[in-house]
């Protein structure tokens, strides 16, 4: 009995440890002594030798390489700090294996043929070609560059392409530029409020002299229209002179007679005042009465 339950439990192990799934996503290569003898790009259910045989399972999918932020130099002399990204895959599994082992062996030989490219791509541009005109040019030869260079050193893999996340400058750098910035910025502040200062005296000076000129305007009508005014009511009380002095010199005195009396007012006067003309008589041209000879009070 324990003979059979010995036997089973070493061909539970044998079973175990030649017995292997490859997943969708994955290929294998199979190394017998080191030495590769399969390789497996279908997924399933496999067998190898035991203790002979080892699978090496390697990554069908597109993989990322991120590499770490490097500095460059342009050719204007300026530096800068770039960090890329990389997008590439495993093709040929037994280059991949003889030539860079793992993941993280082919990201480091990757990253360091890109930064080769990079910097000799940048090296041949000034700053603002490559930030803002050939950026797109130059990432498209390095990509393309890279993917050859990857294939004539046999690292099994295929190159899709590399892109840039971020430019920056270097930190003691950024200090200086942004106080440029802060520079040129006041200054152009400045220019603005000094314009906007000037423009605003211009718009004050015009905005009084048209005050000046429609107040001119204004008073010279005004006194257009007096002048009318006065020349038709002296027009008018000519007429009425001529048509009836007597009785222009009466309503004249009556109109003087409720302005004066009408007063709170004590004054004196002499008794042949022109102004007692109408009171002393019905007719109007006798001598004022003894009665207001002494003089008239207005309550």
């Amino acid at each position: 009995m324990l003979k059979v339950i010995l036997t089973i439990a070493i061909a539970a192990v044998v079973l175990m440890e030649s017995a292997f799934i490859i997943q969708e996503p994955e290929q294998c290569l199979i190394l017998e002594f080191g030495k590769p003898v399969r390789i497996i790009r279908e997924p399933g259910l496999y067998f190898k030798y035991p203790l002979a045989q080892r699978a090496v399972i390697l990554d069908k999918r597109v993989l990322v390489a991120d590499a770490r932020p490097a500095e460059y130099i342009t050719l204007d002399k300026k530096r800068l700090t770039v960090d890329t990204v990389s997008r590439w895959k495993i093709v040929e599994p037994l280059q991949f294996y003889q030539s860079v082992k793992t993941h993280s062996g082919a990201v480091d030989r990757l990253n360091d043929v890109i930064f080769g490219r990079l910097r000799q791509a940048i090296a041949n541009h000034n700053f603002i070609e490559f930030v803002r005109e050939e950026r797109e040019n130059i990432m498209n030869r390095v990509t393309k560059e890279t993917a050859e260079l990857a294939k004539e050193n046999g690292f099994g893999i295929d190159v899709i392409d590399v892109r840039i996340k971020r430019v920056d400058l270097p930190e003691e750098v950024q200090n200086s530029v942004f106080a440029r910035m802060r520079a040129e910025r006041e200054r152009i502040a400045k220019r603005y409020r000094a314009e906007g200062e000037e423009r605003g005296r211009e718009i004050r000076a015009t905005a009084e002299k048209e005050r000046e000129i429609i107040s001119a305007e204004a008073y010279e009508k005004s006194q257009a229209l007096r002048g009318e005014g006065d020349a038709e009511a002296t027009g008018i009380y000519a007429g009425a002179y001529t048509k009836d002095a007597e009785f222009f010199s009466f309503i004249r005195h009556l109109e003087v007679y409720k302005r004066v009396f009408g007063a709170e007012t004590t004054f004196f006067m002499r008794p042949d005042s022109d102004l007692f003309k109408y009171l002393g008589s019905s007719g109007g041209s006798s001598k004022p009465s003894p009665d207001t000879s002494r003089g008239a009070t207005g309550k």
